[in-house]
């Protein structure tokens, strides 16, 4: 009776699990050997899209955009976040508010946040921009330098957009905050009464305590940092600047697929980006495993 019960429960859930991730993954799979327009049946082309891939200069160039996003925003999320939750932890006036001021961004419609951010780095009368010439003559800022061109410069561009990503750490800063609420105060007194600093207490104490935490927000965020980068590439940057600078492997698969009918082509891209995805995974993972091995060994 017991297993019929718990059989019911998950059945919503493991509908859904084919009909949404499984069954779309195993159309994908197949599709990445073929030419699909939409239009005219799929041709079964072998590796020909994945050959192709290999040779275009424009899916390198979103691959490597994609892994140094990866590489600078998934870290700063995650310290951005730990150090919001080890600020907020405590109960003072005004911490729900804040608390709720650093959630808040996340809840924004990805299409509006954009849309925000697109006003915020106008590089004439955007309200950044105009902070940047505070103290300045002549356009510059106080250093003399001219203001970052959010828009049109290839590295400003791709600064911008992890600069957006860094105020969506709402899911995180959450979880984060629940792991710190949740550790024994025990351990925290004792550290008192033996005059620990700050910095001995958050080395010794808190970080081993939070690790496990840590390390799955680093899976999750690492998988997504090859989705969250769309939106705000399609919307602030269009891609651009010119050549590709905000080009992303969500953004090159959007467009093969949407606008170019590349069905199949798009397919061979997204299983790549799968096969990354699941390559870092694992190499986190036992990176994590190691660290907790030789931590139980130091003990």
């Amino acid at each position: 009776m017991r297993r019929r019960q718990l059989g019911l429960m998950l059945a919503p859930y493991a509908l859904g699990l084919v009909a949404l991730v499984l069954l779309p993954a195993a159309v994908t799979l197949v599709l990445a050997f073929t030419e699909y327009d939409l239009v005219q049946p799929p041709r079964w082309t072998g590796t020909d899209n994945f050959t192709e891939l290999s040779g275009d200069g424009i899916f390198r160039t979103a691959l490597l955009n994609s892994l140094v996003f990866a590489a600078v925003a998934v870290p700063l999320r995650l310290v951005i976040a730990l150090g919001l939750a080890l600020l907020l932890h405590r109960r003072a006036r005004g911490v729900g508010t804040a608390r709720t001021a650093a959630a808040l961004p996340t809840a924004v419609p990805e299409v509006a946040y954009g849309l925000l951010w697109l006003w915020l780095f106008n590089p004439l009368y955007g309200p950044i921009n105009q902070l940047l010439r505070v103290g300045g003559e002549n356009g510059l800022t106080a250093l003399g330098r001219t203001p970052p061109q959010w828009l049109t410069d290839p590295t400003d561009a791709r600064a911008a957009i992890i600069i957006m990503s860094l105020f969506t750490v709402g899911e995180s800063f959450l979880v984060l905050l629940a792991a710190r609420l949740v550790l024994p105060p025990e351990v925290y007194e004792l550290a008192a009464v033996e005059d620990a600093t700050p910095w001995d207490v958050f080395r010794r104490i808190t970080l081993p305590l939070i690790a496990p935490v840590l390390g799955l927000l680093l899976v999750r965020d690492t998988i997504l940092s090859f989705q969250m980068s769309f939106v705000p590439a399609l919307v602030v940057t269009d891609g651009g600047p010119p050549p590709y600078a905000t080009t992303y492997l969500s953004l090159f698969v959007y467009r093969n697929a949407f606008e170019y009918l590349r069905y199949g082509y798009a397919s061979a891209a997204t299983m790549v980006m799968l096969l990354l995805t699941v390559a870092a995974v694992v190499l986190q993972w036992r990176m994590l495993r190691r660290w907790q091995q030789l931590r139980s060994l130091s003990r």
